[in-house]
């Protein structure tokens, strides 16, 4: 049986990014509704593949013996404005990623459960490395022209 910490840290994961996916969907149809297409397109990709995160997560649960629960979630924002929008999500993943790493740590010696949750932290850095990329841009070449490049 896997240990106490990496099934709570699974249990976490699929709470928590069951939230995230459907955030950002929601987030992708707010960008649809104002034109920003590129970015609708990014965010519903996004969510899509965390629904697949969530739903190893939920079958290595199972395989391991252990009960999956649907628990209650917290309220997150929605934003209207894009960069508004990508420095929370930006954080969002910084967040993530330090506590994600303990859980990858603490699953080492089970080989199943460590390749889901690696592959998973290598989605949510270059996740985290596109969010700054993006804040970097709007930096050089201001947020009207990034803003014209996601339409």
């Amino acid at each position: 049986m896997a240990n106490e910490k990496v099934i709570a840290g699974l249990q976490s994961i699929v709470t928590g990014l069951s939230q995230q996916a459907d955030g950002h969907q929601l987030q992708s149809r707010i960008f649809a509704a104002e034109g920003f297409s590129k970015l609708a397109d990014k965010y519903a990709e996004h969510a899509a593949e965390e629904r697949g995160y969530v739903d190893q997560c939920v079958d290595r649960l199972l395989d391991l013996g252990c009960d999956v629960k649907l628990e209650a979630k917290q309220e997150a924002p929605l934003c209207k404005n894009p960069v508004d929008w990508l420095k929370y999500d930006l954080q969002v993943s910084k967040d993530g990623l330090a506590w994600l790493k303990e859980i990858v740590e603490a699953a080492r010696e089970d080989y199943m459960t460590f390749d889901i949750l690696k592959k998973y932290y290598q989605d949510e850095e270059e996740d985290m490395y596109w969010g700054e990329g993006q804040l970097e841009m709007i930096e050089r070449i201001g947020e009207q022209n990034w803003l014209l490049r996601q339409l």
